[in-house]
């Protein structure tokens, strides 16, 4: 197993080129779709889970906001599946790339914020500073709600990162436990190895609530400026 704890976020490379293009564009490929009148089962337990997440994130929306329903649905099973497969022994994991989460997180984000200003630019305005402000603080609130509202993407961004970063990171320890134990002391390896199979269901958990939450939050955003 390679010692370096932080090769695997490297991004790889064929021929000298990077390949994290051809692994952004290879979850979709995996998505199964159905030419016929009658769906198999796998076909129809798709259907109902992306209409069953999309009511549940446009519920709260009005018209405007559930135009972006299919970019929501799209957002999350991309992010789902990319994580998915990250999780396969030497496989690459984009999401673990801080600048490609913030791709993701900035237009998103930039959109539903220029949205709200061009249809509700008063309500937009007005969180940036509460009813009832005292006059002395009117200034220093204006720059923290600023700052609060840019610091946005950033936090997307950086809390995706670093769950499935953190989450890679401990699999390999423990898997790295697990071979260096397997010639010293059986019944050790065998509880540690227990753990690596805990862990990894653990992470397949964790790869899907942090698409959910990722897609949740730019739905919120979504949601205060429609």
């Amino acid at each position: 197993m390679n010692e370096n704890l932080f090769a695997s976020f490297i991004a790889p490379t064929i021929l000298g080129l990077p390949a994290t293009v051809l692994i952004i564009l290879f979850p979709p490929l995996l998505i199964p779709t159905s030419k016929y009148l009658i769906n198999n089962r796998l076909i129809t337990t798709q259907q109902w889970l992306i209409k069953l997440t999309s009511k549940q994130m446009m519920a709260m929306h009005n018209t405007k906001g559930r135009t972006w329903s299919l970019m929501l649905v799209s957002l999350i099973i991309f992010i789902a599946t990319t994580n998915l497969l990250g999780l396969l022994p030497h496989s690459f994991t984009p999401t673990t790339q801080l600048s490609m989460n913030l791709a993701m997180a900035i237009p998103l984000w930039a959109g539903a914020v220029i949205m709200g200003f061009r249809s509700k630019i008063k309500n937009a305005l007005a969180h940036f500073l509460p009813q009832g402000t005292p006059t002395p603080l009117i200034p220093m609130l204006v720059i923290i709600e600023t700052i609060s509202l840019l610091i946005q993407p950033m936090a997307l961004a950086v809390r995706l990162t670093a769950n499935i970063t953190a989450g890679h990171l401990l699999m390999h320890l423990i898997g790295s436990a697990t071979l260096a134990m397997s010639t010293i002391n059986l019944p050790s390896t065998l509880i540690i190895f227990t753990i690596l199979i805990l862990l990894t269901i653990l992470e397949i958990a964790v790869a899907l609530i942090q698409a959910y939450i990722f897609t949740l939050l730019v739905s919120l955003y979504l949601h205060d400026n429609t």
